[in-house]
């Protein structure tokens, strides 16, 4: 695993498209650090470990979710430190949890081929909620670095937040912009109010779970092309 550094305290590993993981970032402040993303299993979390071991860097004390699908929280088990999720996407988590069955896990196994490669080998499925939760945003400061948590409107999902570092002009927001698996057809309301999220934040880069990372500029174009796609359909 690759881990690409923003600036000395921005870093990001690369998102994969074959098992579909995410890029999880990382932000190190001067009082601790944090992850955004748990990973989409134990085999995810520990290689991007093992990436910042190989750059010196300390393992996250918190861990912060962008929203509850499988591929950004399902490897909180095997976290370090303590995570933290809005009170929806620990209630999907939950939800989750409770319809668990042998027939149930084989299912997830293979709702999609990205799945199935991610827990093939006998990969352990455990899922477990965050530690702590908030409602609609949470404020903190890893050390001279503050950082906004807030929930948006997402045609992804009804538990999107984007993680906000204001002083470094950076937005972390997971699958925010994307339709609704496994479709990713979106709503095209929920996309408009999207994008005046997007327009109304002062950040000079998005920073997103499956994409390179994007200009304002380039998302807000992106986010319109996707919306004109849509809108004719």
């Amino acid at each position: 695993m690759k881990l690409i550094r923003f600036n000395d305290r921005i870093f990001y590993s690369e998102y994969e498209e074959e098992r579909d993981r995410p890029a999880i970032g990382y932000l190190k402040g001067k009082a601790f650090s944090l992850a955004v993303e748990a990973g989409h299993s134990r085999l995810h979390i520990n290689e991007f470990y093992d990436a910042l071991n190989r750059e010196g860097l300390p393992l996250p004390s918190l861990t912060v979710l962008t929203h509850w699908h499988w591929d950004h929280s399902f490897a909180l088990n095997w976290i370090n430190g303590l995570s933290v999720a809005s009170s929806i996407s620990n209630r999907h988590l939950r939800d989750f949890i409770a319809q668990r069955s042998p027939k149930n896990d084989q299912e997830f196994f293979h709702l999609d081929p990205s799945i199935e490669k991610e827990y093939s080998q006998n990969v352990e499925l455990e899922v477990v909620t965050a530690d702590i939760e908030y409602q609609n945003e949470l404020h903190i400061d890893a050390g001279e670095m503050p950082i906004d948590i807030f929930r948006v409107t997402s045609p992804h999902t009804d538990d999107c937040s984007l993680i906000c570092l204001p002083e470094d002009n950076v937005v972390f927001f997971g699958d925010a912009m994307s339709g609704v698996f496994p479709t990713w057809i979106p709503d095209t309301g929920k996309l408009q109010e999207f994008i005046k999220t997007v327009e109304n934040i002062d950040a000079r880069c998005f920073i997103g779970g499956h994409w390179p990372i994007f200009t304002k500029e380039e998302l807000i174009k992106e986010l319109y092309s996707s919306l004109e796609e849509y809108s004719s359909k």
